[in-house]
């Protein structure tokens, strides 16, 4: 059953990623791109491993939809457009490559950073699933889960580690891939990640007991020290 899983986060991965690349590109011939996916191939499994393994309830949170019934429409709207900017993303970074060629490309060390960047806000959100059983891809209150306040871990950092994460993941991504236009379009999901954080702070403060006392105690949002 475990296989099974792996196999199945692997697939899904590996036809978002792989497609929304090779398909624009119109070659098979990208080696940063085969490095990319060699990655979050180990990214994926190590995830499996580490997290899913031993969360049953985790897992199958993660696998309901974007759109859930009884979750704010304001999340609905929220969470489509960044699933859609996110996707158009990455579409964007081999369109720019192979076909627009609208700015120069980074340099070596550049690319290399952003390589790193990546693995790094996946890691980061890695230590979030770990952590927060709770980790729903949607903004709801679990009350037949029994929902609680995490302050552990990451989120003694920052209340939105997950988020954090997945900023240094869409910076990281069209740097190693050589794409500055990606790299600036990746400011829209980005704010409509933080436009979510906004919206969920306020549901939480709201739905979840004790979330109040959390922000008290945890201040930084996002970026330790900074917001």
């Amino acid at each position: 059953m475990f296989v099974f899983k792996v196999l199945l986060a692997l697939f899904w991965n590996l036809l978002i990623f792989g497609g929304l690349l090779f398909i624009p590109a119109g070659t098979l011939f990208w080696w940063r791109a085969w490095i990319f996916l060699g990655v979050v191939s180990v990214s994926v499994i190590a995830v499996m491993i580490t997290v899913f393994r031993e969360n049953e309830e985790l897992w199958n949170e993660r696998l309901k939809p974007f759109i859930q019934e009884g979750q704010p429409i304001a999340d609905k709207i929220i969470i489509s457009l960044f699933v859609i900017a996110f996707f158009c993303l990455i579409a964007i970074i081999p369109l720019d490559l192979f076909q627009f060629h609208l700015l120069s490309k980074p340099g070596t060390l550049i690319s290399s950073l952003g390589l790193l960047l990546f693995i790094v806000g996946w890691w980061i959100i890695s230590l979030s699933f770990k952590e927060n059983t709770f980790a729903a891809p949607v903004v709801k209150h679990q009350t037949d889960r029994q929902q609680i306040v995490i302050d552990t871990g990451v989120y003694s950092l920052v209340r939105h580690p997950m988020y954090a994460g997945a900023i240094l993941l869409m910076i990281g991504m069209p740097l190693w891939l050589e794409s500055y236009t990606a790299v600036l379009y990746s400011i829209l999901p980005i704010l409509l990640l933080i436009v979510r954080v906004q919206f969920e702070e306020k549901f939480l403060r709201q739905e979840l007991k004790g979330y109040d006392v959390y922000t008290e105690k945890v201040r930084y949002k996002l970026l330790p020290k900074i917001w």
